[in-house]
């Protein structure tokens, strides 16, 4: 071994014309891990060096990304130190020569070495991919920020529209059945379903204001002037009087007069059934199970029934859910959440045009960004995680609840207006972006 120390060392002499105070010996330039002299030396962050197949070794066994000798954290993907890798070489080209035809021999130095590349590569194709949307993204900084603005002047807009018409979609839910005028009164009939628009004029002829409402007994309604010969749909009109009567105002039948009534609830509804609609079900059905759950599942879990009378009053007189309604909300409930509210806002497409099909094209977007995120946990290994994950969006849920149970008095309307009006309508938008990196991403990561 000192002959070929000697050897190197006169060597180097020769060649860079330098001549070296001592001799040099192989434990100079050897591996902090195998303690042999460096092969393909790579020196991490922290300043330590080791072979490059010793470090991959570690990597294999460990899978952590950190200095086996002090556990510093390395940054990026380690590479070859060229110029400690030339001067070995020149100093002991025999014994480099050796050690590599040894490490060829090595199948599993080998496997280790191509596991450990093939990270790299992944590592650097991600940093590419990274540089390159952070590059598009800094490039169209003046579109985004005009869109940024349009959107915003778009949900200015959106709210004064809607809050110049607030007085005509909580009127009635707020005033008392005794002060309605005949056409407050024909307006609340209208509402119980299409069938009652037969009976509008005959109201309007008899001129029955809110008062007179209140006296009508169920067999004055088969009489003059009103003339209702339907069982089914006297029963209807009796059992909404009840609850009108049971409330003293009307009670909320749409999506607008439900949020005029529950202003705080709606708005904390509509967030956290987007974020997490199973969680968000569970807490209608265990504190909001009458008011708010019963129409929810009637509604995307009907029976199929051909009775008229039961079509007719399936929203006014709810019973408990039957089996076969729990078994299929169930079902829904664990795999296609969002599929559930999409199909309530089907039910609601007549009564409420455009806001139903924002909803159900949000409902379809968030399907897809929740079969992304499990892929990803799948492909990734990650399922054990799902636990940590319901926990967190259980926090989050609770959370918002506590929030707006606390600052909802102090928050301005029109701030909760946009906020409100700004998930319903727009939030859809932001989705369309959301799955289109999502399909580039796997798109990239395909090739």
């Amino acid at each position: 071994m000192e002959e070929d120390v000697k050897l190197g060392s006169d060597n180097c002499e020769r060649s860079s014309g330098v001549k070296l105070d001592r001799n040099i010996s192989v434990s100079e330039f050897s591996c902090n891990c195998c303690y042999d002299i460096l092969v393909n030396p790579t020196t991490l962050n922290c300043g330590h060096s080791f072979c490059r197949h010793c470090l991959a070794l570690w990597w294999v066994s460990s899978k952590k990304t950190e200095c086996p000798e002090c556990r510093d954290k390395w940054e990026g993907f380690p590479k070859v130190n060229i110029l400690l890798r030339d001067v070995i070489e020149k100093l002991f080209p025999d014994t480099i020569k050796e050690k590599y035809e040894d490490l060829e021999q090595n199948t599993e130095i080998s496997r280790a070495l191509q596991a450990f590349n093939k990270y790299g590569n992944e590592q650097n194709q991600s940093s590419s991919r990274e540089g390159r949307a952070n590059h598009q993204r800094g490039g169209g900084g003046f579109f985004s920020g005009v869109l940024t603005a349009l959107t915003g002047v778009a949900v200015v807009l959106l709210v004064y529209h809607w809050s110049s018409r607030e007085s005509e979609h909580d009127l009635l839910v707020h005033k008392p059945v005794s002060k309605w005028t005949p056409e407050e009164v024909v307006l609340w009939l209208e509402q119980l379903g299409p069938w009652a628009s037969h009976y509008k004029d005959r109201f309007l002829s008899g001129r029955v204001n809110g008062r007179l409402l209140l006296t009508l007994a169920e067999d004055e309604f088969s009489k003059e002037p009103y003339s209702i010969e339907s069982t089914s749909h006297r029963k209807a009109i009796i059992m909404e009087l009840e609850r009108v009567k049971t409330l003293g105002v009307k009670p909320p039948q749409n999506l607008w007069e439900y949020r005029a009534v529950n202003p705080g609830k709606s708005l904390f509804l509509l967030y956290a059934l987007k974020s997490s609609p199973r969680l968000s079900m569970l807490y209608m059905y265990l504190f909001d199970y009458s008011e708010t759950f019963l129409p929810f599942i009637h509604t995307t879990c009907p029976l199929q029934e051909e009775d008229e009378e039961d079509i007719i009053t399936k929203y006014i007189d709810l019973q408990d859910p039957t089996w076969t309604q729990w078994r299929e909300f169930l079902v829904k409930y664990v795999f296609l959440p969002y599929q559930l509210l999409a199909e309530f806002a089907w039910d609601w497409l007549e009564i409420h045009y455009w806001t139903s099909r924002f909803i159900i094209v949000n409902a379809m977007l968030l399907s897809v960004l929740e079969l992304f995120s499990f892929w990803r946990l799948w492909s990734t290994s990650q399922l054990r995680s799902i636990p940590r994950l319901m926990w967190g969006h259980f926090w989050k849920i609770s959370t918002q609840g506590l929030l707006v149970a606390i600052f909802w008095p102090v928050i301005p309307q029109f701030v909760c207006n946009c906020l409100f009006y700004w998930a319903l309508y727009f939030n859809p938008i932001i989705n369309i972006d959301l799955v289109v990196k999502k399909i580039r991403r796997l798109e990239t990561q395909a090739m």
